[in-house]
């Protein structure tokens, strides 16, 4: 006689219910081979005297295992362990105190070795730099919240909590639309919105519309990873230009589309992603005159426009393209927070409708409410306030960041005060390396993290980004010192 009632542990204070506990241990019994195929079960009377324990909740135990077909039911003969199921060969697990994550693998699959990237392991009392991320504690949270509950607390809200549309919610299509073109000098209308996850997945759809195995894109010597690595996704070529003072070396693009076809060229033109210099005007009038006679297709990534201390932004390529050739991508994820996963793609309406057709397979649609709440946001005039506030904190942290550095390193770093963005292009000493420097850094609790992925053309340019957004005044005087001790241990090697 299998032993029941020592068998089951019954939880009463457990927000579980005990039929639900009751079947999972039955269940457990069933793959454990403790309660073989064919063995008659007790009747729910007796188990349930057994147990201590309602008829009923035996009842809908017996009901539940029935309905997932561990047990069969025999009329006028009682309730039997199903005597086809068959035996689950599996390793023996430890005990539950020592289980841990399943590290064995039954199968084989696809792996990419140029996805993977060392994340640091977060430790307790270290500092980690980063390149350029907004500080969370400024997240306008209890506005965004307060919005986010007005929204889901409207009577019609139901009709907004089914699938939508693949672009995007609509009213955040046609408010941004209209946000963009007053901001930024576009001329779009809704149709040339598609809303995304941030601007990764911007980058994403472009790369497959635009590119095939053997094609040409054009970047910057100095690139965006993420970007590059969504293009060698593609199997496309990587074709490179300098990158000086005044962005993109847009003569030696010229010099390349009379050579071979170009399908793309992929800028960030507000602030130069990793360097942080700007597209000059002259460069960039004569970039959208190289795309129309090329015919190739600009994908045009501001990832910071909102962030300028020293003048006006400078409108973006997609605000003087009258000739379809630019894909103008962005998001409020840098803005705002990276938590807001909400982007967009600004394109010509076929590209955009295409994209979305795309985008129906990687991820159905947005998050409505979330858009809903950033319609709002951004209409009422919240997110120009958010920017302003933010705008004066972030400069003063750039300023003070910057003298910290000229003061600590005269002669170890050299770079040049951003006029936007959040983070400082640095350029160590060629008598030093960022890898001696990293690995000494971690002595006093420091995370420089991966500093080979500036130079993914292997140029030997010895320049990274540092993040001063994130930290505030005191923090930035400890990562400072933290980063002094580093440099003058490097320095005596």
């Amino acid at each position: 006689m299998f032993p029941y009632k020592t068998s089951f542990q019954l939880d009463r204070k457990s927000k579980q219910a005990l039929y639900l506990q009751l079947s999972n241990q039955f269940i457990a019994l069933i793959k454990e081979r403790k309660l073989m195929p064919e063995t008659k079960l007790p009747g729910s009377r007796t188990l349930s005297e057994m147990l201590q324990v309602h008829r009923k909740t035996v009842v809908a135990c017996y009901e539940e295992l029935l309905l997932q077909g561990w047990v069969e039911s025999i009329s006028k003969k009682g309730t039997f362990i199903n005597a086809k199921l068959p035996e689950l060969h599996q390793q023996e697990l430890m005990s539950k105190k020592e289980i841990s994550p399943i590290n064995n693998i039954g199968f084989q699959f696809y792996k990419d070795k140029s996805l993977e990237r060392i994340s640091p392991e977060i430790k307790e009392g270290f500092m980690y730099l980063n390149d350029g991320v907004s500080d969370a504690r400024l997240t306008p949270t209890e506005d965004l919240a307060r919005t986010y509950r007005r929204i889901c607390s409207r009577k019609d809200i139901y009709k907004e909590m089914s699938y939508g549309s693949l672009f995007g919610n609509e009213k955040l299509r046609i408010t941004l639309a209209d946000y963009l073109n007053k901001t930024r000098g576009l001329n779009i209308h809704k149709d040339n919105v598609l809303i995304t996850r941030g601007s990764q997945m911007g980058i994403f759809l472009s790369a497959k519309l635009l590119l095939q195995e053997n094609d040409n894109i054009i970047v910057g010597q100095t690139n965006y990873t993420s970007a590059d690595t969504n293009f060698l996704q593609r199997k496309t070529n990587l074709v490179r230009v300098s990158v000086d003072e005044n962005g993109l070396v847009t003569d030696e693009i010229e010099q390349i589309c009379k050579q071979k076809s170009i399908n793309a060229v992929y800028v960030t033109s507000h602030h130069h992603h990793p360097t942080t210099v700007t597209l000059s005007a002259e460069r960039r009038i004569h970039l959208l005159n190289l795309a129309k006679k090329y015919n190739f297709a600009i994908i045009e990534d501001d990832y910071d426009y909102d962030f300028n201390y020293n003048h006006s932004p400078i409108l973006p390529l997609a605000s003087h393209d009258t000739n379809g050739n630019v894909i103008y991508i962005g998001s409020v994820c840098k803005t705002v927070a990276p938590v807001f996963r909400v982007g967009y793609v600004i394109a010509p309406k076929e590209f955009v409708n295409e994209a979305a057709n795309q985008r129906r397979f990687i991820d159905r649609q947005g998050d409505a409410l979330l858009e809903l709440t950033f319609e709002d946001f951004i209409k009422s005039g919240d997110l120009d306030r958010h920017i302003k506030k933010v705008m004066k904190v972030y400069k003063t942290r750039r300023d003070l960041f910057c003298k910290l550095l000229k003061e600590e390193f005269p002669t170890i770093f050299n770079f040049e005060k951003p006029k936007g963005g959040m983070a400082v292009w640095i350029t160590l000493d060629k008598k030093y390396s960022w890898k001696t420097v990293s690995e000494i850094a971690k002595k006093h609790k420091l995370e420089i993290g991966e500093w080979q992925r500036y130079d993914n053309a292997n140029s030997g340019h010895n320049s990274i980004r540092m993040g001063f957004a994130t930290y505030n005044e005191e923090e930035m005087i400890e990562l400072i010192n933290r980063l002094s001790k580093t440099m003058n241990e490097v320095i005596q090697i």
